[in-house]
């Protein structure tokens, strides 16, 4: 499976059965987490059969259950630091989708376990990402027009139009879909967010900026 089979593929899941990931897949995830902590300076994570965080007691936004494996997405805080958080995790639940593992972004409901993980001075935790083998496959959204999420004062190319409907394939908080592309001069694409009640757009920004790349494909723009 291609990285743009599987956006396609991948729909958010809550429900997870008790089956271990793989030592293989794990040895993977954590290689591609090696690559990006050293890249961004983040301090992403993978915690292992640790089922506290997603314990009951804990308010729950489409009730999970039997989570026991997450990414632990630490870093900094800042604008740069979300963005990034949001970009690669994003491209950790498309690999996790590549090796036959589900995946969801989680923004609150979730305990923090001392011990669980470990943080360096001036770090947060940003969000964690649920990981495992999934009761089923998750479900489809409806999707919005993609006219909705672009704004450009000439004909779109075929690239661009690729670009935004990998992009409206993204999972983003609450599904909120806050974000614009703006085609520029050039072929410059600029990605924006727009106002949002519930938050977390610079993590959403950093996912939607992974699918449009993959989409439409990087050498065929330059972000603005």
């Amino acid at each position: 499976m291609t990285e743009l089979e599987a956006i396609q593929a991948r729909h958010s899941v809550r429900k997870y059965t008790e089956a271990p990931i793989e030592e293989a897949k794990v040895a993977i995830i954590n290689n591609e987490i090696g690559k990006i902590n050293a890249l961004t300076g983040s301090h992403v994570q993978l915690v292992l059969d640790e089922p506290k965080a997603f314990s009951s007691g804990v308010l729950k936004y489409g009730q999970f259950s039997g989570v026991r494996n997450y990414l632990v997405m630490a870093a900094h805080k800042g604008k740069e630091a979300e963005e990034n958080i949001g970009y690669h995790g994003e491209r950790l639940v498309l690999l996790a989708q590549t090796l036959g593992l589900n995946t969801c972004w989680v923004g609150l409901t979730y305990k923090k376990i001392p011990g669980a993980f470990s943080l360096a001075e001036g770090e947060v935790v940003h969000c964690v990402i649920a990981l495992g083998h999934g009761v089923n496959q998750g479900v489809a959204h409806t999707l919005k027009p993609i006219e909705k999420f672009y704004e450009a004062d000439r004909a779109v190319p075929d690239w661009f139009k690729a670009g935004i409907e990998a992009a409206i394939l993204a999972p983003t908080a609450v599904n909120q879909q806050k974000f614009k592309f703006i085609l520029k001069d050039g072929d410059k694409v600029e990605a924006k967010t727009t106002f949002s009640v519930a938050g977390y757009t610079n993590i959403d920004l950093g996912i939607v900026k992974c699918h449009f790349e993959l989409g439409a494909g990087k050498d065929n723009f330059k972000w603005a």
